[in-house]
């Protein structure tokens, strides 16, 4: 399977640590939205995916908070091309966006099925380094490339 698994690349390195631990903070306020039901998380992480998505980690606060954690845990940098973590924090975005959507719509079955699956992604990020965007990039570039073919 892993053969068949293809990632974006755009050569630009960074730390797959930092990533894991941002990771970890998305499961922390998932979890917490879910206790609470409070929209301005999702809001809040929507404006962070927003960010790192584009190119702007430099002003998500959880990129910030997530390099505080490393250099006060001294946690070694383990180099990763940087686009996988952009697409996934692109569909991350898509995922919080829907989540608030269905937030204020009040579709709390819905809300409870897409924040788990983002819970879930975002616990195999962080806690076995498992990128759920390298599969859904592999998806869509396989679906793209079959609409091609027809």
């Amino acid at each position: 399977m892993e053969n068949n698994v293809q990632c974006p690349v755009d050569f630009v390195s960074m730390n797959e640590n930092k990533a894991r631990v941002t990771a970890f903070f998305v499961l922390l306020l998932g979890g917490t939205f879910l206790i609470t039901n409070s929209w301005v998380i999702m809001a809040f992480l929507v404006i962070d995916f927003l960010l790192r998505a584009n190119n702007l980690g430099k002003y998500s606060l959880l990129a910030i908070l997530s390099d505080v954690v490393i250099k006060q845990f001294n946690i070694k940098n383990k180099p990763t091309d940087r686009a996988p973590k952009r697409f996934a924090a692109g569909v991350g975005l898509l995922f919080t966006a829907g989540i608030l959507i269905l937030t204020l719509l009040n579709l709390t079955t819905a809300v409870l099925i897409v924040t788990s699956v983002l819970i879930l992604f975002a616990f195999l990020e962080a806690f076995l380094g498992f990128c759920a965007g390298c599969r859904v990039y592999s998806m869509l570039n396989k679906l793209s490339n079959s609409l091609k073919n027809n």
